[in-house]
């Protein structure tokens, strides 16, 4: 069985590291198994040029956090709204709200926190991201329709014999 010689290794190593555009520095610490680049399970990342970048959870539950990349807090909007559309669709199929009413809370309270945390909590400057409108309905649609399924499985799941 053949077995690279430690500077043929090293060698491959930079090599494959060229080809991803990091000098090898990212591949050799992924390579390492030091737990430092463990895939994506890590909290932090080394990046190439050997800063720390910050997981996206640490970056939601602090307030003013900076967010270099829009898709990402656009993302996390997003599956903020998911949340709370299944947490308010068990209380609402749970207290038996019913009809326009229910749909009106639902959609105050979720327009509402998520305007809270855009603009008060996380500060970020809103004509960056297309306006407060533009943010203010990112995946409401789909949340709505996962709010309607949760509450419609609750509300006859639990009110009806």
């Amino acid at each position: 069985m053949w077995r690279p010689q430690l500077g043929e290794e090293s060698a491959g190593l930079a090599e494959r590291g060229r080809e991803c555009g990091s000098g090898g520095a990212a591949y050799r610490a992924r390579s390492r198994g030091d737990g430092r680049m463990s895939g994506g399970k890590s909290r932090e990342h080394l990046l190439a040029n050997g800063g720390m970048k910050v997981s996206v959870w640490s970056k939601v539950l602090k307030s003013n956090a900076a967010w270099e990349d829009k898709d990402e807090f656009l993302d996390v909007i997003y599956w903020f709204r998911q949340i709370i559309a299944i947490i308010l669709g068990v209380i609402w199929g749970v207290v038996p709200l019913k009809g326009f009413l229910g749909i009106a809370i639902f959609c105050l309270i979720n327009a509402g926190l998520l305007y809270l945390y855009f603009s008060s909590f996380q500060q970020v400057d809103e004509e960056e991201y297309g306006g407060t409108w533009e943010l203010t309905k990112e995946g409401f649609m789909t949340s709505f329709a996962l709010f309607l399924v949760v509450w419609i499985i609750f509300y006859t799941a639990i009110h009806f014999d």
